[in-house]
C-alpha cells in the first residue's frame, strides 16, 4: 500500500455520478438518525422525510444550520443543547472551539466510534501528503479542550507513524524535541511554523538542513496564501501542506495532496459540501466564491447537516486536480472568512489580502493591522516587526514599497505603516488574531465625550 497515493482508492477514485449515489444514501441515514434521536433536528427536520431524499435538489428540503442556532440551544439547555443525538453518558470526550468568534465556545460530545472516524479523516490527508509508517510525527499543539490536532494525532498513530505529542511547553523546547527526535513530519498552524522556524535560528539551528520533509498546517486560512506557505516551506527546506477543519465535525473535511494542485480535496465520501451565495443563501456553481455549507456523515452524537460555515471558498472540479482523485477542490483552500471583511472608506479590505503581500517581502517577522478612526475618517494601520539586522533606511524602502503594493490592491487606499519594535508584537501558538478594528469603540467614546461636554454647558 505504501507506494500507491490513495489512501482509500476505492471511494478516492469513484466517478462521479457513483459518488453522488453513496453521498445520497448517507444523507437519507443521516437524516433519519438525527431526526429519530437529535431533539434539535425532531423539530427542525419534522416534515422532511428521509426516503425522498433522491437527488441533490432534495438538498433543498433541509434547513440550513447556523452557529447562532447552535449556540441558542446551548444557551437554552446547558451545556450541550439539544444538538446531540446522545446524552453524555454516551460520548467518551467533549471538545470546544478555540473561541475565536462567537459570544461562548461551540461544545461537543464524540463516542468512541467517533474518535475512530475523525482519525480516518486525518489518514485520508497524511497518507495523500506522503506520510507513511516509518516517519516520525511531532505534534506542535497544546492538548486542551479545543479539538485542535487531537484527530491528526490519531490519525499517525492509525497510520502507525512514531507520534511524539509536543505538548503545553514553550517554543524553544518543541524545537529541541523536534531536532533530538529526528522529526520527519511536523503538524501545527502556519503562524505557529513561522514562530518555530524564528525560534530555530535564534537557536543556531538549521531546520532547512534536518530531517523534516513534510509540515501539516491547519487552523488558518493562512495555509493556502502562497507567500506564507512558500516563506514556511523555504524556512523548513519541506513541503507544506494545508488542511482544513473545524470543531463542529471534530476532524478535516478536506486536505491538500502531495502534488499540491492549488487547491484541496473535499473528502467527500463522508462529507457533502455546498457553496452558497452568503447573502442570498443561493447554491453557487464552480467558480464562483462563496459560503461553505457542511453536511457530515461520520459523527453520530452531534449530526451536522447543512451548516453555514461562515468560510469563503471557490470550487473547482476533481479533474482540474490532474492527480486521479474524483473528488471536488476548494481552490486556495479556505480564502477567508464571511465575516473577515471590513469596509474602510468604501473599500473591501480582507486580512488574507493583506498577509499574501505582506509576507512578499523579506525581513518581516510579524505583523498586526489596526482599523482605527482618526481625525473624522477610518484608517488602516499595518504595525510591522522587522528582523533585526533592518536598519532605518532599509526600513524606510521597505515601508515604501510596502505600502505602495497595498494601496495597488486596494483601490488606492493609503496604508499608515508603523515600526515595532523586535519581539514587540504577539506570537501565535493556534489561529493567529492579526486584526484589531476598534472604530466602533472610538466613536462610542467620542460621542459619549460630546454627550458629556454638552451636558455641562447645560445651564444649572
Amino acid at each position: 500500500m505504501s507506494d500507491q497515493p490513495f489512501w482509500n482508492p476505492k471511494t478516492e477514485t469513484l466517478p462521479r455520478e457513483q459518488l453522488r449515489e453513496l453521498q445520497l444514501a448517507k444523507l437519507r441515514r443521516t437524516v433519519e438518525w438525527a431526526k429519530a434521536r437529535s431533539p434539535f433536528y425532531a423539530r427542525t427536520l419534522a416534515d422532511v422525510d428521509p426516503d425522498r431524499l433522491r437527488s441533490w435538489d432534495d438538498l433543498a428540503r433541509l434547513p440550513f444550520l447556523t452557529r447562532e442556532e447552535w449556540m441558542t440551544s446551548q444557551d437554552a439547555v446547558p451545556p450541550y443543547g439539544e444538538l446531540p443525538a446522545v446524552g453524555p453518558g454516551s460520548a467518551i470526550r467533549v471538545h470546544t472551539t478555540s473561541g475565536t468568534s462567537g459570544r461562548t465556545p461551540l461544545r461537543a460530545l464524540d463516542s468512541r466510534k467517533d474518535w475512530s472516524w475523525a482519525a480516518e479523516m486525518w489518514c485520508y490527508a497524511l497518507w495523500g501528503a506522503g506520510v507513511r509508517p516509518q516517519d516520525i510525527g511531532y505534534v506542535a499543539f497544546g492538548y486542551g479542550s479545543f479539538i485542535g490536532f487531537w484527530g491528526l494525532h490519531n490519525g499517525l498513530e492509525k497510520i502507525g507513524a512514531l507520534t511524539v505529542p509536543g505538548g503545553a511547553q514553550t517554543t524553544p523546547n518543541r524545537v529541541r524535541q523536534i531536532v533530538d527526535f529526528g522529526a520527519t513530519v511536523v503538524a501545527s498552524t502556519p503562524t505557529y511554523a513561522l514562530r518555530l522556524a524564528e525560534e530555530a535560528r535564534t537557536m543556531g539551528i538549521d531546520l532547512a538542513a534536518g530531517p523534516v520533509h513534510t509540515l501539516i498546517l491547519s487552523g488558518e486560512p493562512a495555509g493556502s496564501i502562497p507567500e506564507t506557505k512558500g516563506l514556511i516551506e523555504r524556512a523548513w527546506g519541506a513541503k507544506a501542506i494545508d488542511t482544513a477543519g473545524m470543531t463542529e465535525i471534530s476532524t478535516i473535511v478536506m486536505f491538500e495532496p502531495g502534488n499540491q494542485p492549488g487547491g484541496s480535496h473535499v473528502i467527500e465520501d463522508h462529507f457533502i459540501e455546498e457553496v452558497i451565495d452568503p447573502s442570498s443563501g443561493r447554491a453557487l456553481p464552480y467558480g464562483e466564491r462563496g459560503e461553505r455549507v457542511c453536511t457530515s456523515f461520520g459523527r453520530s452524537t452531534t449530526p451536522l447537516l447543512r451548516y453555514r460555515t461562515a468560510d469563503l471558498v471557490v470550487k473547482v472540479p476533481a479533474a482540474s486536480a490532474g492527480n486521479g482523485r474524483t473528488f471536488d477542490l476548494y481552490q486556495g483552500g479556505i480564502i477567508g472568512r464571511v465575516d473577515d471583511m471590513k469596509l474602510v472608506r468604501g473599500t473591501n479590505v480582507y486580512p488574507g489580502a493583506i498577509e499574501a503581500i505582506v509576507r512578499g517581502f523579506t525581513g518581516i517577522e510579524e505583523f498586526q493591522v489596526r482599523l482605527e478612526h482618526i481625525d473624522g475618517r477610518d484608517e488602516v494601520i499595518l504595525i510591522v516587526e522587522c528582523t533585526p539586522h533592518i536598519a532605518d533606511d532599509g526600513w524606510a524602502r521597505l515601508s515604501a514599497d510596502l505600502g505602495r503594493e497595498l494601496a495597488d490592491a486596494h483601490e488606492g487606499l493609503r496604508f499608515l505603516l508603523r515600526r515595532a519594535a523586535t519581539d514587540e508584537l504577539p506570537r501565535f501558538e493556534l489561529k493567529a488574531r492579526r486584526l484589531t478594528d476598534v472604530r466602533a469603540e472610538q466613536q462610542r467614546a467620542a460621542l459619549a465625550g460630546h454627550a458629556a461636554e454638552h451636558a455641562a454647558k447645560e445651564p444649572a
